[in-house]
């Protein structure tokens, strides 16, 4: 039988909320589960009807993780707190406490106004943290997806600089990410930190002050070329 999204989502196991082509979701009263796919799980595209191998699938989990933990522990952004990472069977598992909020793109306009001040309070902490090498605090480096979408490339290994130049950025930081309490107007935790890393602040994209992707939408500047230039300058040969 031949796999898709379609039939692992027609098929899931107890707690599993969503499947996509690289990504199964879970969700408990308590706790909420990303797992990357094993390789039976792979999926054959509707599209080319070729199989969808995914990209860097453990690796972003990893990162992840330790981005959670890196930023709880040295700003007060608040995030979900890291249960557990592991791997187990060909699957890494992150397991993060549930945050029952709403997300930033579910506010009126003007009330949107007064998260992204808070938000660019909390952008402000996290380019305060320095670092000589580019990627992530795990030592991974996993370009943003607007940039890794346009390279074949996975293995990144960066030059360092000499001095402390780089700052640390979320880099896929929009509105869908942020997730705002219930009862009051604050953000309740920054979420997504798989293509987290350090890198030049420029490229750090205030994706958050409009509803859409973190990618440059038609009549924005695109970056996409001048970060890949910049990598490519730093790749170690």
């Amino acid at each position: 039988m031949v796999t898709t999204t379609r039939l692992l989502n027609k098929n899931k196991e107890k707690d599993c909320i969503s499947v996509t082509f690289d990504r199964k979701y879970y969700q408990t009263t308590t706790a909420f589960i990303k797992r990357s796919l094993r390789p039976q799980e792979w999926q054959v595209s509707t599209f080319h009807g070729r199989i969808i191998v995914p990209r860097l699938g453990e690796e972003r989990l990893l990162n992840e993780a330790a981005a959670l933990e890196f930023i709880a522990k040295n700003t007060t952004i608040p995030v979900p707190k890291v249960l557990a990472c592991f791997e187990d069977d060909g699957a890494v598992y992150l397991i993060t406490e549930l945050i029952d909020a709403r997300r930033m793109d579910d506010l009126t306009c003007s009330d949107r106004i007064i998260i992204e001040e808070e938000l660019e309070g909390y952008a402000h902490q996290m380019h305060t943290l320095r670092s000589r090498n580019l990627g992530g605090c795990s030592g991974l480096v996993i370009p943003p997806y607007r940039v890794w979408d346009k390279t074949p490339r996975d293995e990144w290994k960066l030059h360092p600089s000499e001095v402390e130049e780089y700052v640390f950025c979320h880099h896929d930081l929009s509105q869908a990410n942020v997730l705002i309490c219930h009862d009051e107007l604050k953000i309740k935790a920054v979420i997504d930190w798989e293509y987290s890393g350090f890198w030049p602040e420029k490229f750090e994209r205030a994706f958050y002050k409009r509803v859409g992707p973190s990618v440059a939408l038609e009549g924005e500047v695109d970056d996409v070329d001048e970060m890949l230039k910049f990598m490519n300058e730093k790749l170690v040969r």
